[in-house]
């Protein structure tokens, strides 16, 4: 496939972005994005020797001498295209494009002088304790924005966020929060960034209603090999950086630009979500931007996984209607997750307790003894 409509630009940076990154696969990189290794390598060619990526006038990357007047309209103008942004990234983002640029401490004069800051924004902010994974693809989290309402119709952006460079690998504009929609978006992403070791997500519908139980969409990423970890309810802090995201997106967005409906709605997502990636300073990375922590993943997506094998040891059932098993004259609930589904059944080499797999997966633990059966998350 060529290029897609996204924008040609945009897609050329982030592809260009992700081939440079220390070990990247550069032929599987041309495959995720659906180009020729002809034309990846000819941009990629391009960008490393500092050569622009479109046929558009670029402006000069530095002016020497620069007057204070000067830096200060560059501020005010860089501050007009980005309401939300403070002094910190102004300035920063000014020095990557290749300016000269004061002390944050001046630029958040300037700003004040114009008479754009706002009180909160003026407030001391709390310190935060952040914890991040040790490498890009080890935990992305996912979740919902709730609804946004739009000129026609409601708006569910649906985010997918890399949890060690805060890289958004998904802004997608849904029309609703069902399964169908969460995978259709998902397999897209695997195709083009490859597949995380972990997924993290809230309890609320799509994910799963208790907290408790796997859920088709769990076993759908489980045959991926992701290992699929939900926050305990009522606890939004565990999906801490997308809910981040969330406000994020609803400041620089959200609250400046009115939807119209579902594709309008997508190419404004597109846009910021390239700006987010690629220009916006992030503090919790020392003002760097995620594009520059964040490279794709080794493990491609797998078409059509293989079903799970069992040893010879093993005991051997179908999941069949209301996700029981039966096994030694008794139905046993596992899971509605895994109806249709083989699991292996192991003893535990406690007398009269056996488990319950689902490839290496711990799904459910029998107790011949009181006739009980224990599934779930929980057990995994």
């Amino acid at each position: 496939m060529p290029w897609q409509e996204v924008s040609t630009m945009a897609l050329r940076e982030e592809f260009t972005r992700l081939a440079q990154q220390e070990g990247a696969n550069v032929r599987q990189l041309c495959r995720r994005f659906g180009i020729s290794p002809t034309t990846g390598y000819k941009w990629l060619e391009r960008a490393r020797s500092g050569e622009p990526l479109s046929d558009r006038s670029r402006r000069p990357q530095t002016t020497p001498r620069r007057c204070a007047a000067h830096v200060e309209a560059e501020v005010v103008k860089l501050r007009a295209q980005h309401p939300a942004w403070g002094a910190r990234k102004l300035a920063r983002r000014l020095e990557v494009l290749g300016h000269a640029m004061p002390a944050v401490s001046t630029v958040h004069a300037v700003l004040r002088r114009h008479d754009l800051i706002s009180p909160a924004a003026s407030q001391a902010a709390r310190p935060w304790q952040r914890f991040e994974h040790a490498a890009p693809n080890d935990l992305w989290q996912m979740d919902f924005k709730g609804h946004v309402p739009m000129l026609r119709g409601r708006c569910h952006p649906l985010t997918v966020l890399d949890d060690h460079s805060r890289y958004a690998l998904a802004l997608q504009a849904c029309g609703e929060e069902t399964r169908e929609t969460v995978i259709g978006h998902l397999i897209a992403v695997f195709r083009r960034y490859g597949l995380p070791a972990r997924m993290t997500m809230d309890n609320g519908a799509p994910w799963g209603a208790d907290g408790m139980h796997y859920t088709r969409l769990d076993l759908w990423l489980m045959r991926q090999g992701i290992r699929v970890g939900h926050s305990r309810p009522f606890h939004p802090q565990t999906q801490g950086k997308d809910e981040r995201f969330h406000r994020t997106l609803d400041v620089e967005v959200l609250q400046l630009t009115p939807l119209i409906d579902l594709d309008r709605a997508q190419r404004t997502f597109d846009g910021w979500r390239t700006l987010y990636n690629q220009q916006r300073p992030h503090e919790s990375l020392g003002m760097d931007v995620p594009s520059n922590r964040y490279r794709p993943s080794s493990r491609d997506y797998i078409e059509h996984p293989a079903p799970p094998e069992y040893g010879n040891g093993d005991v051997v059932r179908t999941v069949h209607a209301h996700g029981r098993i039966s096994w030694r004259r008794e139905a046993w609930r596992v899971g509605k997750a895994f109806v249709g589904e083989r699991v292996a059944i192991r003893p535990t080499g406690v007398d009269g307790q056996y488990e319950v797999y689902w490839s290496t997966c711990r799904i459910a633990r029998i107790d011949l003894a009181t006739g009980q059966v224990n599934a779930g998350r929980a057990l995994a």
